[in-house]
């Protein structure tokens, strides 16, 4: 990636032993003031003044058969090389499954320990340098794994009771879990829905079989400062997120959805987090990811985070990984 295409954003920045001191732009005009990871989310979060957009992106790890200590080393890795603002935690550990039927469930008051001890370990790492949020898959996705998508809509048709009451104790375990990721220093959730799309749920089945639920997860960490609604899928309902839930920010993908940022930003108040095509991350070059951020810039305004719109390939190279950071080096 060339110096002359990083550079649009008319900024200079000084690399120092390996550290890279910014400056913040003003109306045009450019003024000395560094900001640390923690400061630029807290600007951009109440739409205050930055000098370059807080970054994130993330993707699957699939090390949740080596345990917590080795998920938290490579999500901190992953932080250094690509220079993340908000670090995004993967929680790919699964919930425990019952010895009777799958949907013969007792609430868990911990849900998943060794993601929280990875947590800690992270927090740890972090040294508060950066904030964190934990990844959480709401609970239709939890009952897809703990069976399959077949059988969980096979049991909406069939015994819809069962099936409610089964992500009743699922949302409520998963609560538990939320509750204790922020003791551990996580600051918020980031709630995963990919069912609020036409194709696996109709508007009316998603309004009884999954947003009590989610709402159930996302409630239970309200006052977290930095909780985000993750809506997956390119026909995702976008417009049932936009009011009303106990999460400042939405992350979405405007390119699979054909929903702009600026069409979002008519409805939506809160944070908008992505802007870059997550499906073709690997293959956009300087100029396309400058144009996809600054369309996605210009749409949502100062509240605003720049990341893909969901998870990039699980196999992006490290190089790949620092291209959104790059876009802001000399």
């Amino acid at each position: 990636m060339s110096t002359t295409r990083r550079r649009f954003l008319s900024m200079s920045a000084l690399a120092v032993g390996g550290a890279v001191t910014e400056q913040v732009w003003r109306g045009g005009r450019v003024s000395a003031a560094a900001l640390t990871s923690r400061e630029r989310v807290e600007r951009a979060w109440a739409g205050g003044e930055v000098d370059r957009p807080p970054i994130s992106l993330w993707h699957h790890f699939g090390l949740e058969k080596d345990g917590p200590a080795r998920h938290a080393e490579a999500t901190l890795a992953f932080h250094r090389a690509a220079g993340t603002d908000l670090v995004k935690v993967m929680s790919d550990f699964p919930y425990p499954r019952p010895a009777t039927q799958w949907f013969e469930l007792t609430e868990e008051a911990s849900p998943f320990p060794e993601q929280l001890r990875a947590l800690e370990l992270i927090r740890t790492g972090l040294d508060g340098k950066a904030p964190f949020i934990e990844t959480i898959f709401n609970p239709w996705n939890v009952a897809e794994k703990l069976s399959s998508p077949a059988d969980v809509q096979r049991l909406k048709t069939e015994q819809p009771q069962r099936l409610l009451d089964a992500l009743t104790v699922i949302a409520k375990s998963e609560a538990n879990h939320a509750r204790r990721a922020v003791a551990a220093g996580a600051s918020g959730i980031f709630l995963a829905i990919a069912n609020a799309q036409d194709g696996i749920l109709s508007r009316a089945d998603y309004a009884r079989f999954s947003e009590p639920f989610d709402r159930i997860v996302l409630d239970a960490v309200a006052s977290a400062p930095y909780n985000v609604l993750h809506v997956h899928g390119d026909k995702a309902y976008l417009d049932l997120f936009y009011a009303k839930w106990s999460a400042q920010a939405i992350n979405y993908s405007s390119h699979g959805t054909g929903v702009s940022f600026a069409d979002a930003r008519t409805r939506f108040s809160g944070v908008l987090i992505g802007g870059i095509d997550e499906t073709k991350y690997r293959a956009l070059d300087a100029a396309t990811l400058e144009r996809q951020y600054k369309a996605a810039r210009r749409g949502a305004g100062a509240k605003y985070v720049l990341t893909p719109g969901c998870s990039v390939p699980n196999d992006t190279p490290t190089a790949e990984v620092r291209h959104l950071r790059e876009l802001f080096q000399a």
